[in-house]
């Protein structure tokens, strides 16, 4: 029995593919080649930030690995999908080469979706838009989004601030389309939550970093094995916007986690981080960042097994609550 019920918004071509109704977070510096093609392969919707390719070509090398690798899995597998960032200075190379390469979904984030929908519409892409707020959730669909990606409380990296449950009930009383929530989401138990909440997929990402075919270091995936909910820090001083991060990174770095100065300057930020608050620098990599689900984080995997875990949890939550 396929994992979506007959009341999922998404196409057919799409939900036949999924195993779980899941999209695995594009996360900076960890989603790569290996485990989006590991996600698809084993049932679930693998995204990447376009950003984490180095260059166009490199971008266009790796959706073409991408391809070809689920092409040539044993059974059919689910969709890759790109994250495009509106507000990167590669962001017309980039469109056009997803555009290109006649991606099934594409990602919108950090801007209106306005700036893609139409090249990405023509191919036959579906666009989710990241969205934060009410307000976001109205220019999206206002833009041509498909579908919304809520980023709710409790996100990792750059989240959002609104409580999943009001948030997802919001959004459905203005929204017919595909809804994926983000933020929190530990385990199978919370994906039969978000369906019953009106939501078509989730957005997972804290859990697949401590995967082996995360591009994070073995320190990185060790220390989410070791951390709980209360060691995620919510701040601005990385960033112009609030992300979650792990304490013990911010310790290990040489910074006071009580003291974390939210107002550093563009000259500051570059002569304490390595690079500013808008773009990724040396410093910058030694902080890392994790989700409230961390506390459902208790082993290194693979990411076939990790889906394969979700799925049993999924199907047992379905199973008692019908």
């Amino acid at each position: 029995m396929n994992a979506l019920s007959n009341a999922s918004r998404l196409p057919a071509a799409i939900a036949s593919r999924l195993r779980v109704p899941l999209i695995v977070a594009p996360m900076f510096g960890v989603s790569g080649v290996d485990l989006v093609t590991a996600v698809c392969r084993s049932g679930a919707i693998g995204a990447f930030p376009t950003a984490n390719a180095g260059s166009v070509e490199e971008l266009d090398h790796w959706l073409t690995r991408i391809e070809y690798d689920l092409t040539n899995a044993e059974s059919i597998a689910a969709p890759h999908c790109p994250a495009l960032f509106i507000r990167q200075p590669r962001f017309k190379d980039d469109l056009a080469c997803l555009v290109r390469h006649k991606l099934e979904i594409v990602i919108t984030a950090a801007g209106s979706p306005a700036a893609a929908t139409q090249q990405l519409h023509e191919i036959g892409c579906l666009v989710f838009a990241n969205v934060a707020s009410l307000r976001h959730a109205e220019t999206a669909i206002e833009s041509g989004a498909d579908g919304l990606i809520l980023l709710s409380a409790g996100a990792g990296g750059h989240t959002g601030w609104a409580n999943p449950f009001a948030f997802a009930r919001a959004v459905r009383a203005m929204f017919d389309g595909p809804i994926i929530l983000a933020g929190g989401i530990t385990d199978g138990v919370s994906l039969a939550a978000i369906r019953l909440l009106g939501c078509d997929l989730a957005c997972m990402g804290t859990c697949f970093i401590a995967t082996r075919e995360s591009m994070a270091s073995d320190a990185y995936r060790q220390m989410l094995v070791d951390s709980t909910l209360d060691d995620v820090v919510l701040t601005k001083a990385f960033s112009e916007l609030y992300a979650n991060m792990l304490r013990p990174s911010i310790v290990a770095a040489g910074f006071d986690p009580s003291k974390l100065d939210v107002s550093l300057s563009e000259a500051d930020a570059k002569q304490k981080l390595g690079g500013n608050k808008l773009n990724e620098g040396p410093r910058l990599k030694e902080f890392w960042s994790a989700g409230h689900s961390v506390s459902g984080v208790h082993s290194i995997t693979s990411a076939a097994e990790r889906v394969e875990e979700l799925a049993v949890e999924y199907q047992a939550a379905l199973t008692n609550w019908t």
